[in-house]
């Protein structure tokens, strides 16, 4: 299909709590295709519909960059079952383009969802993978991953915030 533009912090659009996807029709369809290719080109792994500004409960993980065994998945209407553990790690985003943050999130995830052929499946995960699912998933919930930040880290990259912003 065809590459999208990534929104940038101080977009509107990514503080919106999505809608729900009802029929996955020929839009989604394109929707998807659309941000499987914008995913592929700004080389991330994970990209919610919202950061291409459409504000639809979906969002696509592609760990195939950094596992040989990953594959593409699509989490339409996804819903988090449950979370366990904690782990730091440094985590980026693509609507902050060259901010990578140590954040803290639960260390495994079981999420449940919809694909692409309308088929409601359940998986759990872990590691990078779990990161990246609740990370787009808080996408889809108007929530940003500088939002797990203390007041002091905030404060420290208020400025970088600011011209990010002010770019967008």
């Amino acid at each position: 299909m065809a590459e999208r533009p990534i929104v940038i912090y101080g977009d509107p659009v990514l503080r919106e709590v999505t809608q729900p996807v009802g029929e996955i029709d020929r839009e989604v369809k394109d929707l998807v295709s659309d941000m499987v290719d914008t995913l592929k080109s700004a080389r991330g792994l994970g990209l919610a519909a919202s950061q291409v500004g459409a504000a639809k409960r979906l969002f696509i993980v592609d760990l195939t960059a950094i596992d040989v065994n990953g594959s593409l998945k699509v989490f339409i209407n996804p819903e988090i079952v449950e979370t366990e553990g904690e782990i730091e790690m440094e985590e980026g985003c693509l609507s902050f383009p060259d901010m990578y943050l140590k954040i803290t999130r639960p260390e495994r995830v079981k999420v449940r969802a919809t694909d692409l052929d309308g088929n409601r499946f359940e998986m759990s995960a872990d590691g990078v993978s779990a990161r990246a699912i609740l990370h787009e998933y808080d996408h889809t919930q108007g929530k940003l991953f500088v939002d797990y930040l203390s007041p002091l880290a905030r404060t420290l990259i208020r400025g970088r915030l600011r011209k990010l912003a002010a770019a967008s």
